[in-house]
């Protein structure tokens, strides 16, 4: 008797003690201390912002640049506007720019697939002239297509001078916005994203190696690019993928080249270790509603785009999902219609957190009912109301 009583204590401890942990508030991870001028970590799935100090001071991208040189010339490529197998010229402007290089010469003439190799891989200045000449037919003009692209993207603390990121009055960028072209060249060129996973690239008989040494001491490591300046110090926008989590981090103003790598894992570890990313089920997040004055009574609602969610480990389950929209709906509903909106929503011990907010489109149409009928809902709104 005595050891059954033990038992069901034992039992009851433990579904108390689960209780528990169901209940308790979610408390936000620590961030952790990060030895550079500015930083950010973003989930490219999400878009949620996980860690960040100073990620909108407007500071010398170096290299980085580079970045937007490259989702011009995705985006073109993916359009059909260019051809990556177009051999293209190499002006003397090219040649003599100096700093890191593909070596490339007037004499050569390389497809337009080595030289993005060039620029992601080999951190090309002149391979980005070239690109920005032959796209464009000069680098002031391609310097306006990549300033024009940055608003478009939201990069609101960018401003090019270059294609290549030498110093310049006037060329600047943000950890937000850098590690934001990250999350759009990820969204937008799977294919090419992977690219920068590349750890060296031969072109002319000579091998060089990729500056980015995540790739060899970090295995979930995807890229992305480096920078170096005397004016940037050292500069590194990080790509990271587990499971469904993609994180892209940017670290602007470290002080040697091991420490903006080592810097830089330590944000992208933190994000994997106390984060999980998570796509809700759709009868989570799938709704009806009821429709007034048409032939049907109710429609059901989707989210008009997929939701990814990026929340602390352990607080899966303390994600809520609320249904916004304007009552009584009445017909004609037409299908794709925008009817309200679904909130995110995770409960912390401090507050209320909205992760995400999404459209909400009607799944079919509702043509409107007769008289009679449109007559019936205004006796039955009538009543509601009373």
């Amino acid at each position: 008797m005595v050891k059954i009583l033990s038992l069901m204590g034992l039992l009851m401890g433990m579904f108390f003690a689960q209780l528990s942990l169901v209940t308790a508030a979610v408390t936000w991870p620590l961030e952790p201390n990060i030895k550079a001028k500015s930083w950010v970590l973003l989930d490219a799935r999400s878009g949620h912002i996980l860690a960040k100090h100073e990620e909108n001071k407007r500071l010398a991208p170096a290299s980085m640049t580079k970045l937007m040189t490259l989702y011009l010339a995705f985006e073109a490529a993916t359009q059909g506007t260019l051809d990556l197998d177009e051999r293209v010229n190499v002006s003397k402007k090219a040649w003599k720019i100096g700093g890191s290089t593909m070596f490339l010469e007037p004499r050569m003439h390389p497809t337009v697939r080595e030289v993005i190799h060039g620029i992601s891989t080999l951190s090309g200045n002149d391979a980005a002239i070239v690109m920005a000449e032959h796209m464009a037919g000069s680098t002031d003009e391609f310097v306006r297509l990549m300033n024009a692209k940055a608003l478009q993207l939201g990069m609101k603390n960018s401003h090019f001078m270059n294609p290549t990121g030498f110093p310049e009055d006037n060329h600047f960028s943000s950890a937000m916005d850098m590690a934001t072209l990250g999350v759009a060249i990820w969204r937008s060129f799977p294919e090419f994203f992977k690219i920068f996973s590349e750890k060296s690239y031969t072109f002319d008989g000579r091998k060089q190696w990729n500056r980015n040494k995540l790739l060899w001491s970090l295995p979930e490591a995807k890229g992305l690019k480096t920078g170096h300046t005397e004016d940037a110090g050292y500069c590194l926008t990080s790509a990271v993928e587990k499971g469904n989590m993609r994180l892209v981090s940017s670290l602007f103003g470290a002080n040697s080249d091991k420490s903006r790598h080592e810097q830089s894992k330590v944000l992208l570890k933190y994000g994997m270790r106390q984060f999980v990313t998570m796509q809700p089920r759709d009868k989570k997040i799938k709704r009806k509603i009821d429709i007034f004055e048409g032939k049907s009574d109710s429609v059901w609602l989707k989210p008009e785009k997929p939701i990814w969610i990026t929340v602390p480990k352990g607080s899966e389950r303390k994600v809520a999902f609320k249904l916004d929209y304007t009552s009584p709906q009445r017909a004609p509903i037409r299908k794709g219609q925008v009817i309200g909106s679904i909130q995110a929503i995770l409960h912390t011990e401090k507050e209320d957190i909205v992760l995400q907010t999404v459209p909400m489109l009607a799944q079919q149409d509702v043509e409107r009912a007769s008289w009679f009928g449109r007559k019936v809902d205004a006796l039955k709104l009538w009543w509601r109301s009373q």
